[in-house]
């Protein structure tokens, strides 16, 4: 059967499928051939959302995802609100590949008072059910380090993770009331953990008056050193809480969201409120594959799932859209509030919709600016390419094919070859080698293995010749490979060597038999599309040199154990993942191998003397 009747049998089979979905809301699971969910998404009417799919006219990019989907399936909810948290919880479980816009996995710092006898502050990008007090979240964590600097001089709660035997200079500077040393009532730990959480949740206004006011009586007692400390202290909370692009006269912390599309892109812009005060920013990219909107509201599920300290509000922008009726609209808002518990805004005027404009407007110039630089560096690439050939004195240069040996002492010796058409890297056009015929570290007997095995191969399926081949090395690769490819095969490519500095890194060109080296400047395009060819090469031939050796370790681990063949081996490794958890199996948990328990004994005896020898 050929492609296009498998994949009209596969939408034949959709087809019949379409017609059966319920004029309902739920979530939808869109499957490949391999039953992998690729896709999950949610619709007020399943009917009417899943089939808009396979009908109309999409985007390229949309196209890859429906030519990739040979199923679906779908979950009927009550409500929209149901299908929100659904879906969130679905994209969560699954990790689907093309919802990429929620998972984007950034944590955010939160400042914690820890639930000890002792407390101290800390910093942390987790929230554990621990019974300590978190603020936050913090747009960054140069933000919440400040913020708990500027505490630790006001406050002298406990500093060190573990108490020491004797106290520590930050007693002597009078940040740590010292429990190593000395008795600390519980009373003075309440008061200073109270006078914290009232600073991070916006009281710095009235510490900064109780500050000012022991300032003018250390003063007046003529205290002067006293006195200038805290004045040093005031204005650490002024610079800290210094006013920045928006102010609102409320003091309530918010997130305003604001969001752009352009080329199947979407930019959501966060601008983070706290105390009324602007104070960050944060920009998400991704490409989206559903209705723009009920994309966006799904990323600020996903967003808040995963950072679950809330401010009192976030601000939205409305869906723009005059066919929407307003019920719809207040629909949407009411499903984020209830689920999320927190109050949610779609201002039609004032100063929190000056906000959600200047997020939308941010949004769509990091678009912009995403696909400016796009072109910019497709412009710079194709220029380092045209001129790659005149800096060789060749016609005009498209596909590049590069190699590299990997191997440590001659053992497991591996090549790998990478293809760049056009300055771009053609990743399905990438190969790996294990060296037959060559023993021992010789890179190049290894070279004219891997020249004379790719070219054989192009030659006898009639593929594309390289307009050039880099070879990783100066003049003995080069000689290899043009022995190879000239004296046995015929083909009279160019051939150039990157030769590498003492750092490893790409020094110089060198072309020709015998090899000259070509000038190129180091601040030339052209040298860095060599240098991202060389280091690219580099990359995937290490890769695959730690996966043969991997591979090797274990094999040769369980072959050195009598009544352990090839066949038993790929049993033990499938059934149990890793050479550890076979380590740590009991007797009982080899009876479903068919392995008794004198042999499972032997396995896990072996494995684990060798592990001691090793350690």
């Amino acid at each position: 059967m050929s492609e296009l009747e498998k994949r009209q049998k596969i939408l034949e089979k959709i087809k019949h499928k379409l017609s059966l979905l319920p004029d309902q809301p739920g979530c939808y699971l869109m499957k490949n051939g391999n039953g992998d969910i690729i896709y999950v998404g949610k619709a007020k009417v399943l009917k009417n959302r899943v089939r808009s799919y396979f009908s109309g006219s999409h985007d390229a990019k949309t196209q890859k995802l429906v030519s990739l989907i040979e199923d679906f399936e779908y979950i009927v909810t009550s409500s929209n609100k149901e299908a929100l948290i659904l879906e969130c919880n679905l994209i969560k479980e699954h990790h689907p590949r093309y919802n990429v816009i929620l998972k984007d996995d950034k944590t955010y710092p939160y400042i914690k008072i820890t639930n000890d006898t002792h407390p101290r502050l800390e910093v942390t990008r987790t929230i554990k059910k621990d019974k300590g007090k978190y603020f936050g979240p913090y747009p960054s964590a140069f933000a919440a380090q400040q913020t708990k600097k500027l505490l630790d001089r006001l406050y002298p709660l406990r500093k060190c993770k573990t108490i020491p035997d004797k106290v520590c200079l930050y007693y002597h500077l009078g940040q740590c009331v010292a429990p190593c040393e000395y008795e600390v009532d519980q009373k003075q730990y309440e008061d200073m953990v109270q006078e914290i959480t009232k600073f991070l949740n916006g009281g710095h206004e009235q510490i900064k008056i109780e500050l000012t006011k022991q300032m003018h009586a250390a003063a007046e007692e003529l205290q002067f050193e006293k006195a200038k400390e805290f004045r040093d202290q005031i204005k650490h909370i002024e610079v800290l809480m210094e006013q920045q692009k928006i102010t609102m006269k409320d003091n309530v912390d918010r997130d305003v969201f604001g969001y752009a599309i352009d080329k199947g892109w979407m930019c959501v812009q966060i601008l983070y409120v706290r105390q009324g005060k602007m104070i960050e920013r944060h920009a998400s990219r991704f490409p989206y594959y559903g209705d723009a909107y009920e994309d966006f509201v799904s990323f600020i599920t996903q967003y808040y799932s995963e950072n679950p300290a809330l401010p009192k509000e976030i601000v939205l922008p409305d869906r723009e859209n005059i066919e929407e009726d307003q019920e719809e609209k207040e629909g949407i808002k009411e499903d984020l509030q209830s689920w999320l518990n927190v109050k949610v805004l779609l201002p039609k005027r004032g100063l929190k919709k000056q906000a959600v404009i200047m997020a939308n407007d941010n949004a769509k110039i990091a678009l912009e600016e995403k696909f400016k630089l796009i072109e910019r560096d497709e412009e710079r690439t194709t220029k380092a390419v045209e001129n790659l050939g005149k800096w060789l004195g060749t016609d005009p240069i498209h596909r590049i094919e590069a190699f590299d040996n990997s191997n440590i002492q001659g053992a497991n010796p591996v090549s790998a070859m990478v293809v760049f058409v056009d300055g771009k890297p053609e990743r399905k056009e990438y190969r790996k080698y294990k060296i037959k015929t060559v023993k021992g570290p010789d890179d190049y007997g290894s070279m004219r293995e891997v020249i004379r095995r790719r070219y054989e191969r192009v030659l006898k399926e009639n593929l594309p010749l390289p307009d050039l081949v880099i070879v990783d090395g100066g003049k003995g690769q080069i000689s290899a490979a043009i022995e190879i490819l000239e004296d046995e095969l015929g083909l009279f490519i160019p051939v150039c060597g990157l030769v590498k500095d003492e750092k490893h890194k790409t020094a110089q060109l060198m072309v020709g038999n015998p090899p000259e080296i070509i000038p190129i400047p180091r601040d030339q395009q052209e040298f860095y599309l060599l240098q991202r060819i060389q280091e690219e090469v580099h990359r995937f031939a290490i890769t695959f040199h730690r996966q043969s050796r991997s591979k090797s370790m274990v094999a040769s681990q369980l072959d050195s154990i009598p009544g352990i063949g090839e066949k038993r081996r790929k049993k033990l490794l499938k059934h149990f993942g890793s050479l550890k958890k076979i380590r740590e199996a009991s007797i009982e948990d080899f009876k479903p191998l068919g392995i008794g328990d004198k042999l499972a004994g032997e396995i896990m005896l072996a494995l684990r003397q060798e592990q001691d020898g090793s350690s």
